[in-house]
């Protein structure tokens, strides 16, 4: 298997630093496990006596797994809601890590370039359309030779914040969405095939002629699937990138002090489906020396955050990673 895809698995498990070392273990979040693995590997290269084993096991399995006291920490791009909050046996902390963009994926024949505008993506997946040469496609593509041919819908088997975050858009662009499947991890899916975590997706889109789908931008990146370019708000056509990325968190102006926010179809031209990722951080840890460990991983990724770019994600904003390291300074 080519280096560039070697993640791409059916499940994802990092371990690095094996032999005699102090154990973490974590679950959570596909969406970020490339720049995770790499954090995780450079931590332990520079740390002998650290070995961190994380589970890209999807945002839900990663939740599931804190909230039961059995990893040291969790991975989500979806935020915990109140109630699995206060289900947990200690205080969360959500710590933003990077920036990334969710981007539609498609395959069809003889089309390298696509418009897909935001009502137009809801109703493919509310199965309002169809076909590709539908009406309201064609309009958004001019010049562009669209067969008339089946739309093969592809979407997360498992829970997700892949998930919640395209459908968080989705949501916010059209009212026949919000008012059915609703935002969510999980979502009852009007229609097509799921496949689990971003690797699954990607890997049944590069197969299935005439099918979409949703991955994280760099499991379309490596993968050389064509992504659709989408609407932002301001109304301008946009593709994904590092920089429509980090133009949508700078609208964020405001942080709470919790995390929890959503930049989803954020105003002006930013990319529209952007999303913080958190690592969520036991508050005490379980172990106090696994503890003591984490937060000064924390402190690592913070000062890593350059490394982001050459995997397609977006560094912190200088005043959220100023307000993230004040807020690692306080964990016990």
């Amino acid at each position: 298997m080519r280096k560039t895809i070697w993640w791409l698995a059916a499940v994802l498990t990092l371990s690095v630093c094996a032999g005699h070392a102090q154990k973490l273990n974590g679950a959570g979040a596909t969406f970020p496990y490339p720049i995770y693995s790499k954090w995780f590997s450079e931590y332990c290269a520079a740390h002998s006596g650290v070995q961190i084993n994380y589970q890209a096991i999807g945002s839900g399995g990663g939740i599931r797994q804190l909230t039961a006291g059995t990893v040291d920490f969790g991975a989500a791009d979806v935020p915990m809601t109140d109630e699995q909050l206060a289900a947990a046996k200690v205080k969360i902390q959500h710590i933003p890590t990077v920036i990334g963009a969710v981007v539609p994926i498609f395959n069809i024949q003889g089309v390298s370039d696509l418009r897909l505008g935001p009502d137009v993506l809801a109703d493919i997946y509310l199965g309002k359309i169809s076909k590709w040469d539908d009406p309201r496609i064609v309009r958004d593509n001019p010049g562009v030779k669209l067969p008339s041919q089946d739309i093969f819908v592809v979407h997360r088997a498992d829970g997700s914040g892949t998930t919640f975050i395209f459908t968080d858009y989705l949501s916010k662009v059209s009212k026949d969405w919000a008012s059915g499947p609703g935002r969510a991890a999980a979502p009852s899916w009007p229609r097509g095939i799921g496949a689990n975590q971003n690797a699954g997706v990607a890997g049944f889109v590069r197969q299935t002629p005439g099918s979409i789908g949703y991955v994280e931008l760099i499991y379309a990146m490596q993968n050389k699937i064509p992504f659709a370019y989408v609407k932002t708000a301001g109304g301008m056509w946009v593709k994904a990138s590092i920089e429509g990325v980090s133009e949508a968190a700078a609208t964020v102006k405001n942080m709470p002090a919790d995390y929890r926010v959503s930049i989803t179809n954020a105003p002006g031209n930013g990319y529209p489906i952007s999303s913080f990722t958190w690592l969520l951080i036991p508050d005490p840890a379980k172990d106090p020396t696994n503890g003591k460990v984490l937060v000064d991983f924390l402190k690592f990724m913070l000062q890593h955050q350059k490394e982001a770019a050459s995997l397609y994600y977006a560094p912190l904003p200088s005043s959220v990673a100023e307000k993230v390291s004040a807020t690692i300074n306080t964990l016990k």
